[in-house]
C-alpha cells in the first residue's frame, strides 16, 4: 500500500479510531505555512477567499491538467499572511490549513490508484498523550465529529474544484500569465507559472458550453476569479511594507 503526502505534510499513515492525537493549540499553524506562496483552494472557498488573495491557476504538467490556488506571496517560500507563526487575523484561513494535522488520500495498491478516500494523520502528532476522537465501543466523541465534516465536505468540494478545472482546460479558457511587480523600495520581481482566464474567450462559447457554466456554478468562481485579480497589487503592497 503507497500512500502519498500532500503538499506540506511530511509522513501520513491511516488514522484507527483507537488512535489518540496530539492537535495543534488554537492558532497554531502547520509548519508549512510561512513557507509557501500558494495553497490549494476548494469550489465553494472562491467566494470568501477572493475577497484576501489573489485566485489564480497552476498546472504541474505543462497546461493539460488544473489546480486553482490561493497566491499567498510573490516569491517562493513566502506567505505573507503570517507574521508571528500566526495567520492574519482579518484574512480568510484555507481550509487545506483548518483540517491539519488530517487529511483524505488515495491510496495505490499493486500500481491502481484505489476509488475510496482514506483518512490519514500527520504520524508526528500521533501520541498516546494526545485526544481520543473515539470512545472504547468506536462511537466518535463530540471533538471528532467537526473534524470528520471538515474532511468530508472539503473532499467533495475539492472534487468539484477539479471538475471545474478540468471543463475550464477543455473550453480552452486559460492562458499563462506573469505577474511583474515593481516593489517600492526599488526593485521588481516576476511570479510566473499562473494561469488565469481568458476573458475574450468567453465571448466565444457556444450557448451549450455557457449554459453548463452556469448550471454547475463555474461562471460564478470565473467572476470571482478575475475580480480576485486586482489583489495582486495588495500583495505587492504587503511586500512593500514587510508585513510578514
Amino acid at each position: 500500500m503507497q500512500i502519498t503526502p500532500p503538499f506540506g505534510y511530511r509522513e501520513i499513515v491511516p488514522f484507527y479510531r483507537h488512535n489518540r492525537v496530539r492537535l495543534p493549540p488554537a492558532g497554531t499553524l502547520p509548519p508549512f505555512c510561512s513557507q509557501t506562496n500558494a495553497l490549494p483552494l476548494s469550489f465553494t472557498e472562491f467566494g470568501v477567499a477572493c475577497r484576501d488573495y489573489p485566485l489564480a491557476f497552476t498546472s504541474s504538467d505543462g497546461g493539460q491538467s488544473f489546480a486553482a490556488v490561493a497566491v499567498l506571496g510573490i516569491a517562493g517560500n513566502e506567505n505573507l499572511f503570517v507574521r508571528n507563526d500566526r495567520w492574519d487575523e482579518n484574512a480568510y484561513l484555507p481550509a487545506y490549513v483548518r483540517r491539519y494535522p488530517f487529511c483524505m488520500t488515495r491510496v495505490t495498491m499493486d500500481a491502481a490508484e484505489q476509488a475510496n478516500r482514506l483518512i490519514c494523520v500527520e504520524k508526528s502528532c500521533l501520541s498516546e498523550d494526545g485526544e481520543r476522537m473515539f470512545d472504547d465501543a468506536g462511537n466518535p466523541l463530540d471533538r471528532w465529529k467537526p473534524i470528520d465534516k471538515l474532511l468530508n465536505e472539503y473532499e467533495a468540494d475539492l472534487e468539484r474544484g477539479r471538475e471545474m478545472c478540468a471543463i475550464l482546460a477543455d473550453y480552452s479558457l486559460l492562458e499563462p500569465f506573469t505577474l511583474q511587480a515593481a516593489l517600492d523600495e526599488g526593485g521588481a520581481m516576476n511570479l510566473g507559472g499562473m494561469y488565469r482566464v481568458d476573458e475574450r474567450k468567453l465571448e466565444f462559447l457556444n450557448a451549450a458550453q455557457h449554459k453548463n457554466l452556469i448550471k454547475k456554478g463555474i461562471m460564478g468562481r470565473i467572476y470571482a476569479h478575475l475580480l480576485s485579480l486586482d489583489n495582486f497589487a495588495r500583495l505587492v503592497k504587503r511586500k512593500s511594507a514587510g508585513t510578514r
